[in-house]
């Protein structure tokens, strides 16, 4: 086994892995900035770090996998590198806490939400031989009172500092923290707690600080971000808050994520698919489309209104893009729900739909439900759902050859660029492909390039720049 020992006038080094969705990168990027401030070294290399943090994620049984094999992987590293500790954080470490430390004691910490202040203590004891006792898991909705305006502290938070890990032109900026829905099927709630709104001049400085470190697009995160101003007295803060961020100077375009639909006012519709520098981009989580299976998801709506909303969108802007997310094979869901949901996702049109099929989460009030479908049905469910939605989405891309579409360059190999149009959401929505352009300087990561699509292959496009970029 090879070990390094810090020199005396050596900073102590720490390596952030993240797993998990865009709301994970930004806890990364805030606790290496606290890490950073308190004396660490970042390196990007695991294996040269004193210290590897794992960000975890909890959402599904698939990203626990993902996780758990993160830790283990990280772990090896001690007996062939630099690392001395391998350190959990995020929603798998807060969610199991004490049981997770116990079944995986490869990883030398597990930490949760309330360490995070004082990271940088916490792992120079882990560095020191101390073994920081693992938190007994609890719902975090009950640490905050349950009216949301009386959430928030009397004067304002001090700002968390931050320290970007990427260094591309696409920066999340967490709007909040927290959901106070009540879904019958997802655990997040209990262990990220009750909603809870950054205030905007915390947001807004945020964003000066990512555009002034090369972030051309903010993408906006939280659990829920229509409910975003109802603890500072105000639901239509985010319609006022977006033409604020989209002024911003060297910030080109700001986009929404996460949008539930029974809750996407016709004043927010507008606001995204309206205000200048603002992707015309919807985040709609229908998660099925029976008003039936919806009741028992604890969630509303029905394929009328769902579409109806969609009506709202394209009127306003044609182009827009829409994704979204369902889950197949629910408790009780008939053969007849399944129908309705496919005829729905035919009318819809969406760019991009990702499909799950349903699987018991610990904690939550789906998991009691006795009329459960057999695992090779949902199995069987979700992948004839999955074949819909891939024939679907092609088909909407196809739907938009001869667009003029603005490219965000996001990587250029052996002068080839690939970006994401306005429609297309980072990491999930597919990219658009930039076809050879000999007439015009090489393509620059971070340009913003104007283009006609010219094919497709899937959810991905090709398209044939016209010759305006800036």
């Amino acid at each position: 086994m090879t070990t390094h020992a810090a020199a005396p006038d050596e900073l102590l080094s720490v390596a952030m892995l993240t797993l998990g969705c865009a709301r994970n990168e930004v806890d990364s990027e805030e606790l290496a900035g606290r890490l950073a401030a308190d004396g660490f070294r970042l390196v990007t290399d695991p294996a040269e770090a004193d210290t590897v943090v794992v960000n975890t994620c909890g959402f599904v049984e698939a990203a626990k996998k993902d996780s758990v094999d993160a830790l283990l992987e990280a772990a090896d590293l001690k007996e062939t590198g630099r690392p001395r500790a391998v350190v959990a954080v995020g929603c798998l470490a807060e969610r199991y806490g004490k049981d997770l430390a116990t079944s995986l004691p490869e990883a030398d910490a597990v930490l949760g939400f309330d360490d995070y202040a004082d990271i940088a203590d916490r792992l120079r004891g882990v560095l020191a031989g101390d073994t920081p006792h693992p938190h007994t898991p609890q719902d975090r909705r009950r640490l905050l009172p349950i009216s949301p305006v009386d959430r928030q502290a009397p004067v304002a938070p001090v700002t968390t500092p931050r320290r970007r890990l990427e260094s591309g032109p696409m920066a999340p900026l967490k709007l909040a923290s927290g959901c106070d829905r009540r879904c019958s099927f997802c655990a997040i709630p209990s262990f990220r707690g009750s909603f809870v709104s950054r205030r905007p001049s915390d947001v807004l400085a945020e964003a000066r600080w990512l555009a002034g470190e090369g972030a051309r697009e903010l993408f906006l995160v939280s659990e829920n971000s229509t409910s975003y101003g109802k603890d500072l007295g105000d639901l239509r803060l985010l319609e006022t808050l977006l033409p604020e961020l989209a002024a911003i100077d060297g910030v080109d375009r700001v986009r929404v994520s996460y949008l539930q639909p029974a809750e996407t006012r016709p004043g927010l519709v507008s606001a995204i698919a309206a205000t200048p520098g603002v992707a015309p981009y919807f985040d709609l989580s229908f998660q099925h489309a029976s008003a039936t299976v919806l009741r028992r998801m604890r969630r509303f709506g029905d394929p009328d209104a769902f579409l109806g909303l969609l009506d709202q969108v394209r009127a306003q802007a044609p182009l827009a893009g829409v994704r979204s997310n369902v889950i197949v094979g629910f408790p009780g869901e008939t053969e007849e729900d399944l129908e309705t949901l496919c005829a729905f996702l035919e009318a819809a049109r969406m760019d991009v739909t990702g499909v799950f099929g349903y699987s018991d989460e610990d904690g939550t009030e789906a998991a009691s439900f006795t009329d459960k479908l057999d695992e090779d049905e949902v199995w069987a469910r979700a992948q004839h759902v999955t074949a819909l939605v891939e024939e679907l989405n092609a088909q909407r891309a196809e739907e938009r050859l001869g667009e003029t579409v603005e490219v965000l360059v996001e990587s250029v190999t052996e002068g080839l660029a690939e970006g994401r149009a306005a429609h297309q959401g980072p990491e999930v929505d597919g990219t658009t492909s930039l076809a050879p352009d000999g007439d015009h300087p090489a393509y620059a990561v971070g340009e913003l390039v104007e283009a006609v699509v010219v094919d497709t292959d899937g959810v991905d496009l090709v398209a044939r720049p016209t010759g305006v970029r800036r």
